[in-house]
């Protein structure tokens, strides 16, 4: 008797689920009504039906969908509502502030800030802590913790909560961001910066494209107007506020003599990112064109100048670049530093031996990068010293010099081999990539344009790499 009493109360229950999502069992019914009328009158034969579902069998599958969609409907409310007796706690980090500090402000007693700093560490870097860091606090009616978070910046967002035991728990929390993939075009009237600017984007992606094609364009001296350019790019955003931009995909300058540069980012297990052109040749050329992007020539290699304070015509064969005093100033090829010292006329001055006959130097230097010595290795682009007016100059600039097997060259003049060449399935698979770009890319006459968007969610172990 009680088993009777147990069936009949389960398939009650089912009942009762069934007429609580009436709307589900309606639109069942309907469309098995609709399939039996397009079978009917479409003269199928009852022996090309599949054997009927049993009473039992569409029981069970009516429960598994009726417990999918509340599983669905709890997903969809996993936000912490918290109760109204609750209180809410914000507040932000001061200039010279510990989170001790901030807290105390907040009115928070000294065993609780105690408990929540013990929670965070290990987790949180307490020397990174900023000013305008957020934090918050939940207080149940008895006031004590029901969940603590702490902002710092867009990506760090850590969480504090009393597990059964009320003993505090920590963690990094996941973020979600949305990724734009970006589109910009645009044609040089004055500079590349000028350019850019119509944009309204940050200077550090004016120098990020500049740093692609910078073994193969000087930005200096090579742009004129009619010259077009166009980039794609990516941007993060985190609640429509802007947080950083990602990879530069692909880039490409054409000059109004016609000559065209593209450049696709590109990277596998076999190959690190780097930027290639079509025919898969590594843009990264030996050399930079330039050791200070965007700056402006003075003076050019010529085997006869006036010298501007010595008053004498002698050759200078070396291109100076003037920018502003501090400005950092990088080796333009991997090497070895052979000299680092002041040198007369030459003022603060940087020679790198890069072997193979080449050498480079960099003359007039404000000073030195911190701790850079002779006999250390550089890489291209590590940053050596910064610009200044040292020695005979009449401003700050780099008198940037290349020798060749002992012999200066005029270091606009060099031609240099890619640094790498990707060939078979490599190349190809950049080919693909290139095909999905352009896809993407197609330019409808538009300045800017948003081609794609993606969410992407930032786990605690990931770090995101920003420009």
């Amino acid at each position: 008797m009680s088993i009777s009493i147990k069936s009949a109360t389960q398939g009650l229950r089912r009942t009762g689920k069934f007429f609580l999502n009436s709307t589900h069992f309606s639109t069942l019914v309907v469309t098995v009504a609709v399939i039996g009328a397009a079978l009917f009158f479409a003269n199928i034969t009852p022996a090309s039906l599949p054997e009927p579902t049993t009473l039992n069998n569409f029981e069970q599958e009516a429960e598994s969908y009726l417990l999918k969609f509340e599983q669905t409907e709890e997903l969809q409310t996993t936000a912490q509502v918290w109760p109204e007796e609750y209180t809410t706690i914000a507040g932000e980090l001061r200039s010279g502030d510990t989170l001790s500090d901030a807290l105390r402000r907040s009115g928070i007693e000294e065993q609780l800030r105690s408990r929540i700093i013990g929670a965070l560490g290990g987790l949180l870097d307490f020397r990174s802590l900023r000013p305008r860091d957020r934090f918050s606090l939940i207080l149940d009616g008895n006031g004590q913790l029901a969940e603590y978070s702490y902002e710092s910046g867009p990506l760090e967002i850590y969480r504090v909560w009393p597990d059964d035991e009320q003993k505090l728990q920590a963690e990094r929390v996941s973020v979600t961001l949305e990724r734009r993939t970006t589109q910009i075009v645009g044609q040089v009237t004055s500079s590349l910066f000028a350019a850019f600017q119509v944009h309204g984007e940050s200077p550090r992606l004016i120098y990020s494209f500049a740093d692609i094609f910078a073994s193969h364009i000087d930005f200096n001296v090579e742009v004129q107007p009619g010259d077009r350019f166009s980039l794609v790019f990516e941007k993060y955003f985190k609640d429509d506020e802007f947080v950083g931009y990602g990879h530069l995909l692909s880039a490409s300058y054409q000059r109004a003599d016609g000559e065209h540069f593209e450049a696709f980012r590109y990277q596998s297990e076999k190959t690190n990112s780097s930027f290639f052109d079509r025919e898969g040749n590594e843009l990264g050329a030996s050399f930079l064109r330039s050791p200070v992007p965007m700056a402006r020539v003075t003076s050019g290699f010529t085997y006869r100048r006036k010298h501007p304070i010595l008053d004498v015509v002698r050759p200078h064969l070396a291109v100076d670049l003037a920018a502003p005093e501090g400005t950092p100033v990088m080796s333009t090829a991997d090497g070895r530093v052979a000299f680092r010292a002041m040198n007369g006329g030459n003022g603060n001055m940087v020679i790198i031996d890069h072997g193979n006959g080449y050498r480079s130097v960099y003359a007039h230097l404000s000073g030195f990068r911190r701790g850079l010595k002779v006999g250390d290795r550089v890489r291209q682009k590590d940053i050596i010293g910064y610009v200044g007016s040292t020695g005979l100059a009449t401003g700050p600039h780099v008198c940037y010099r290349i020798q060749e097997n002992g012999r200066y060259v005029d270091p606009m003049g060099l031609k240099f081999k890619p640094r790498s060449v990707l060939e078979g399935a490599e190349l190809a698979a950049l080919h693909e990539q290139i095909e999905q770009l352009s896809g993407w890319a197609q330019n409808r006459g538009e300045q800017k344009q948003v081609l794609k968007v993606r969410n992407v969610t930032l786990r605690p172990e990931e770090r995101l790499s920003l420009l």
